[in-house]
């Protein structure tokens, strides 16, 4: 057991414990270096013993299998320290309680609150079931969730998560909770998938909306409507559907599922009524549209062609209007009127930008746009150019997985990587956009394979290339964009000082090299002039972090 006070690695102070299992300890942290809290789980490694085997090698699986992963709803492992008789691995500190507890308190939880994390869950699934290949949680339950003070949930031990294999034929182990757990979880009954996740995600729900613990007196699932007549009969569908025995009778994917939530209201008795009354009105009133309907049609077919005459007139409207919204509009619109023209891709982007901030609204719109059209559009002249425009507007813009306490410049930085790769591919070689998307493409791909590659002996070596990539973007971009961008740079600069001055120092970079480039982004930091309260904010951010980052720089060349 770790002494409270201990420092592990020569950063990580152990503070207190806050929870114990048979084989490990969880510790709460605090990080010299960033000033940060984090969860510290200590596992022991003891000779000899099969069971501490089975539980080591579980911990380095899960924490391997965690580092890959970026999702707000996920914590975050951020390091791990194999040392030769522990295993430190280091994570997100997540405040809270777990649905469990709250369940035991408070009893069947609100149905406004149990749709809110089904959707939340059903996304971060979907997410896992997006890596390539698929993750398969398998072990969804209210104990698993926790519910932090600020209303959010994070989805925690992924001791049985597992890979999906392709090949295979079944499980090889029978791992989950019974009463949550899927049929096929046990008994040789097949491999688990995305289904599994979403019969496990149907009983949770069961639990929170109705309070009975399946693993509970009577042990059976029954209509939500059974214990409170006043819930969603739409719900209750979903939740059938949800637990059926037989993986083909529910929903296939986490995607459907999102989507019969987003629609629950639709399955109820009163909501159907409604439309039926709609029904009748329509079909009363049906002859005398005849002539309205072709009418409609002709004028249809008319605008369309009118439409077709009109895409640099919208454009022309879109670069006139006084709100980005209105420009957006425009621009969406011309987009559909010639969908493999460049110009209106590049208005949209510019209005995008207006607000500094490219929400998921807008990138679920822009990525509407131009998914159905991108082996068109990567046949023109400057399609290279929007992949650039398209990189710079993720790399600075994007808001995916932002909080107020958590920047997420890292996720932005991964996020832009595939355009960039295709302005390298689609580029020519001596254009200046092509220059910089390689030293933005090599940046954001180091941010991608460093949280894989988070042990000693694997990074060793991928340091000194990023400091220079961090020198050339600084050289590129550092002093000839705008506001925003020149003190985003100066701060990817200064917070990978920050982070790696001990990694710079193992990889061969000088501490003279490093404290000059420190000066020379203090000093641009001070001489950027700031117009707006998000860059002022950006500059005060870094300017107070210049003493800590020099102290930092100081004792990494001390060790």
């Amino acid at each position: 057991m770790a002494v409270i006070g201990t420092l592990i690695e020569g950063k990580y102070e152990i503070l207190k414990l806050i929870g114990k299992g048979g084989m490990s300890e969880v510790y709460l942290a605090m990080d010299k270096n960033l000033n940060k809290q984090w969860a510290v789980k200590e596992i022991k490694k003891r000779s000899h013993d099969k069971n501490n085997d089975i539980v080591v090698q579980s911990a380095i699986a899960e924490a391997n299998l965690m580092k890959k992963l970026d999702h707000p709803c996920l914590p975050r492992i951020v390091d791990i320290i194999d040392k030769v008789d522990v295993i430190y691995v280091v994570m997100d500190y997540i405040e809270g309680e777990p649905l469990s507890k709250v369940i035991e308190k408070n009893g069947a939880q609100p149905q406004a609150s149990v749709i809110e994390w089904a959707q939340e869950l059903a996304s971060v699934l979907e997410y896992l079931h997006m890596q390539d290949p698929p993750i398969i949680y398998r072990d969804m339950k209210p104990a698993n969730i926790m519910l932090q003070p600020n209303g959010n949930i994070k989805l925690i031990d992924f001791g049985i998560a597992r890979e999906y294999k392709t090949q295979s034929i079944s499980d090889t182990v029978s791992l989950g909770t019974k009463g949550y757990a899927a049929p096929e979880q046990f008994g040789g009954k097949g491999q688990t998938d995305a289904r599994t996740d979403i019969y496990c995600l149907g009983v949770t729900l069961y639990h929170l909306i109705t309070g009975k613990n399946p693993c509970e007196p009577p042990y059976e699932l029954y209509p939500i409507r059974y214990w409170n007549p006043n819930l969603s009969a739409g719900l209750e569908s979903i939740i059938l559907k949800c637990t059926q025995l037989n993986p083909e009778d529910r929903y296939s994917s986490c995607a459907e599922l999102l989507y019969a939530l987003s629609h629950y209201e639709e399955e109820d008795d009163v909501y159907r009524n409604r439309q039926k009354r709609k029904l009748k009105i329509f079909f009363g009133t049906v002859f005398a549209a005849v002539f309205f309907v072709i009418a409609g049609v002709i004028c249809q077919g008319i605008h369309m062609k009118i439409s077709n005459d009109d895409y640099e007139s919208l454009l022309l409207q879109a670069e006139k209007s006084a709100t980005s919204k209105e420009k957006i509009e425009y621009c969406t619109e011309a987009i559909q009127i010639k969908p493999t023209n460049t110009k209106a891709y590049f208005s949209l982007i510019d209005a995008y930008k207006e607000d500094a901030v490219f929400s998921l609204d807008e990138e679920a719109q822009f990525k509407s746009c131009i998914n159905n059209n991108l082996m068109e559009l990567r046949k023109s002249h400057d399609y290279a150019d929007l992949a650039f425009e398209i990189g710079k507007l993720y790399w600075y813009f994007y808001d995916y997985g932002k909080t107020d306490q958590q920047d997420n410049q890292i996720t932005r930085m991964k996020s832009s990587v595939q355009w960039f790769e295709d302005v390298c591919e689609y580029g020519q070689k001596e254009n200046s956009s092509y220059i910089v998307a390689k030293v933005y493409k090599q940046i954001g791909q180091f941010n991608k394979d460093i949280t894989i590659n988070v042990e000693e002996a694997s990074d060793k070596g991928m340091y000194k290339p990023y400091y220079k990539n961090l020198n050339d973007l600084y050289k590129l971009i550092g002093k000839n964009e705008d506001e925003l961008i020149n003190l985003e740079v100066y701060k990817i600069c200064i917070y990978s000082i920050e982070n790696y001055a001990r990694k710079f120092r193992a990889d061969g970079v000088k501490k003279s090299e490093l404290q000059k480039f420190l000066r020379e982004i203090l000093q641009q930091t001070r001489d950027q002039v700031t117009t707006t309260e998000k860059t002022d904010e950006i500059k005060q951010d870094i300017l107070k972090r210049v003493s800590s980052v020099e102290q930092v720089v100081v004792r990494a060349y001390m060790e």
